[in-house]
């Protein structure tokens, strides 16, 4: 991995386990989803939006995108209106609050809050949050990984 990938993974792994302590939100889930949803932070859609998050209500501020989604098993590209956010940091209490609270993740919120279980809180997420049907795969290998696992444990050992 590059320097540059290590800086943005140290610097969203910060926010992540501050986030965390907050929310619940596990950090290793966010940090995946960040990882997926914007290429390791090099691929933000619009300002700071490195989750993917579509426009709703609660947004000020969006940007219109061509994305791909796939649609009956098949990819097609649409032009989609995502949130701008100010800051990474906004985006990941933003991507936090639609977790844990936001009503298409409600369910799966609640049963993670009973099992602890990342895996399927990522599986259970995924059905809502992407089109892609390799979604899940792909995030919950990425949250496995070692970098992850380092990388918290440094935010942790600096947040404390």
């Amino acid at each position: 991995m590059n320097s540059s990938r290590n800086q943005r993974l140290a610097e969203v792994a910060q926010i992540a386990v501050r986030v965390e302590d907050e929310t619940g939100i596990p950090a290793r889930m966010l940090i995946a989803q960040w990882a997926t949803e914007s290429r390791w932070g090099a691929r933000p859609v619009g300002n700071f939006n490195v989750f993917g998050v579509k426009r709703a209500s609660r947004h000020k501020r969006f940007c219109a995108v061509e994305t791909r989604e796939v649609i009956d098993g098949k990819e097609v590209r649409r032009v989609c209106e995502f949130a701008e956010y100010d800051s990474l940091d906004a985006a990941c209490r933003d991507y936090a609050w639609l977790i844990t609270r936001g009503a298409p993740y409600r369910a799966a919120w609640r049963q993670y809050q009973q099992t602890r279980d990342v895996a399927q809180l990522i599986e259970s997420v995924a059905r809502v949050y992407a089109t892609d049907p390799n979604y899940a795969h792909l995030v919950k290998q990425i949250a496995g990984q070692a970098n992850i696992t380092t990388a918290i444990e440094a935010a942790r050992a600096v947040h404390a």
